[in-house]
Formats: structure tokens, sequence, C-alpha cells
């Protein structure tokens, strides 16, 4: 089974999230970052998971027109869903509910939710402003969600193996 992971990621952590995954699930895996090629080809992929992150309550715009675009597709195969973000608990649930179409959640034999980070390094001084002011962060800070990551990836090689899952 080939398995392809396409994500955006602005500051990295869904980037990283992605090479975490690589790492952890039985299979080979391509991995395909939309902010440097929008172009995808998903045909030769049997199974496909998207991951994507939070700015201001949305994920990135090429993260919702590929799942518009390639709606038909991605409900043909087995579809995994993540989403790196700093909020937690139930406002995290609602920010993956609110940015992942229904379809595509009710098909995914797998979500995720990874924690996320402000990482000021990455960030424009735009960025820093807001993160300080609606965050109330002034610094480089990480909830980024390990537990979840290899849940997350036990159920796919679950889902790989033929085995039930939770």
């Amino acid at each position: 089974m080939s398995i392809i992971i396409v994500f955006q990621s602005k500051h990295g952590s869904t980037e990283k999230a992605a090479w975490e995954l690589q790492k952890r699930i039985d299979q080979d895996i391509y991995i395909h970052d939309l902010s440097k090629n929008k172009k995808i080809n998903l045909h030769k992929a049997d199974m496909v998971i998207l991951g994507a992150s939070i700015h201001a309550g949305k994920i990135q715009k090429r993260m919702r027109t590929l799942m518009e675009t390639k709606k038909d597709q991605l409900l043909e195969k087995p579809l995994a869903l993540y989403l790196c973000c700093m909020e937690t608990g139930e406002k995290a649930r609602e920010q993956f509910e609110n940015n992942f179409p229904q379809p595509l959640r009710e098909h995914a034999v797998a979500t995720g939710l990874f924690g996320g980070a402000f990482d000021f390094t990455k960030m424009n001084f735009f960025e820093k402003s807001i993160v300080k002011k609606v965050a109330g962060v002034s610094e480089s800070v990480s909830n980024f969600d390990e537990n979840a990551i290899e849940k997350f990836s036990q159920t796919i090689n679950a889902v790989l193996k033929g085995q039930p899952t939770d």
C-alpha cells in the first residue's frame, strides 16, 4: 500500500508531525508539502493523510482548496486527518470540525489533534504582535503532543494490518 502525507505548515509543527508519522507508520510514505508545491496527484496513493495547522481560526487556503477540489478522490480511499493547533480540549476539537469538511471527517479512519507551537524565531514582527495580544504569549512555547501522534500512528498501523480500531 502506498501512503501519501499531504500537509501545509506555516511555522513547522505540521511538517514536524508529518516526519514523525513517517517514522512511526509501518509503510513507505511519501511526504508532500503544499507550501512548496500545490500540484498533487492522489491517484497513485492507496491512503492519504492530510495535515494542517490553524492560523486565526482557519487552516491554510491551499489545504482548503485541495479538500474542495479533490474531495471525490479523497472519499475513494482510506483517509486520515490531523490538525496542529495551540488550543486544547473542546476548543481544539471545534477547530478541527470547523476546518475539515464533514464528509471527510466521517470518512476518516483516523483523526488527530497534535498540539502545536508558537515559535517566535520563525515569526515576523506582525505575527509576534498578534500572538502576544491574542494568546498572551511573549516567547516561544510548544504543546506538541507526541502521545497523540503515537496513538494516531498505531491506528493507521492497525488499519494497514486489517485489525479493528477503537
